[in-house]
């Protein structure tokens, strides 16, 4: 079974950037859509971007414009870009590989992995 990890937060300044990486131990391609997934301390866990093998890809509104998410086939990642961050986007980062674009925005399955900790604060 193909596993996920998530890497590359960090703490940045309020407008700074990060790029989030999800390396997967086998072909990335073993998922249809790999999504980009958050959860703030006292949140639910919420969807934040997908991509699909066809390079289809979806955004929640708060961060349009400003994150994007990418994939290297080559090199087994998903990728996601993050810029002009703000406080609000303070929170762990999780990305998990579904069978469809429609369970990677809205139902995801029940298991996570350890994710990556981003936090936005002056």
């Amino acid at each position: 079974q193909v596993q996920l990890v998530e890497s590359g937060g960090g703490s940045v300044q309020p407008g700074g950037s990060l790029r989030l990486s999800c390396a997967a131990s086998g072909s990335i391609l073993s998922f249809y859509a790999v999504g980009w997934y958050r959860q703030a301390p006292g949140n639910q866990r919420e969807w934040v971007a997908s991509i699909t093998t066809g390079e289809t890809i979806r955004y929640v509104d708060s961060v349009k414009g400003r994150f994007t998410i990418s994939r290297d086939n080559a090199k087994n990642t998903v990728y996601l870009q993050m810029n002009a961050l703000k406080p609000e986007d303070t929170a762990t980062y999780y990305c998990k590989g579904e069978d469809s674009l429609y369970r990677s925005i809205v139902a995801p399955g029940p298991t996570w992995g350890q994710g990556t900790q981003v936090t936005v604060s002056s």
